[in-house]
This record gives C-alpha cells, structure tokens and sequence, in this order.
C-alpha cells in the first residue's frame, strides 16, 4: 500500500504538491515512484522556465522506464533540487521530503484547490 500524506494535492498523474506560501513544491507519489521502480535519472526544469499545468516540464528515468513529469499547477519554477542530481535515488528513498522535484511561484493559487485531495488520490491509486 502506498504511503498517500494528508495535507497534501495531488494531480491525476501522479504528481504532488505542497503549498507555502504563493510557492508550491512540486515531486511524483509514492505510488508513482513505487511504479516506476528504481530512479536513476531526473531532468528537472530550468529555473525561471515558466510551467503549466498539465503540461510536461520535467523526465524521470529508472531502470524499467523514462516518464514525463507533468506540472500540476502553472507559475514560474523559483528552485529545483539539486540533490536529485546527484542522487537521483531519493526519490524512490524519500518521495515528500529529501526527494522533491521543484518549487513553483504559483500564478494562481486558486489552481490548487482544483488538485485531488488525499482521500481523492487513494481512491485513484486504489489504495
């Protein structure tokens, strides 16, 4: 079973997001990373490069694939993780804390709240 943190959103591809303040940090589930097996590579945004919402803007590769990952939310990506860098592992390791992806200025906060809740997303995943 998945490990799906309260207080979070989610996107219906697999995506999380953490608000703070008119930024929102942004990494894939713990489901996701558990799909996709061993990360072993991760290209993250440019900083500065402007996101949308349902559009890709990041890849992940692990041993069993390459993914596109989509942004959740729209803005301006302020920070990326450059630990995923050097360790592209934390993300299967540490899905919401060490293994986050990157930090988006919102355009609109109103955009989250269209996002999946918890129990919305453990109903997606089956969990």
């Amino acid at each position: 079973m998945s490990n799906v943190p309260d207080g979070l959103k989610y996107a219906k591809s697999h995506e999380w997001v953490k608000v703070e303040g008119g930024a929102a940090v942004v990494g894939i589930t713990d489901h996701a990373q558990h799909e996709l097996t061993d990360v072993v590579f991760v290209e993250l945004p440019p900083l500065g490069a402007s996101v949308k919402a349902g559009a890709p803007c990041a890849v992940v590769e692990s041993v069993k694939t390459a993914s596109d990952i989509y942004s959740p939310v729209t803005g301006v990506v302020r920070a990326v993780n450059p630990a995923l860098t050097g360790n592209p592992a934390l993300v299967n390791s540490d899905p919401y804390g060490e293994g986050w992806f990157f930090r988006v200025e919102l355009a609109s906060a109103d955009e989250v709240a269209g996002l999946l809740s918890s129990d919305s997303y453990r109903a997606q995943i089956g969990g």
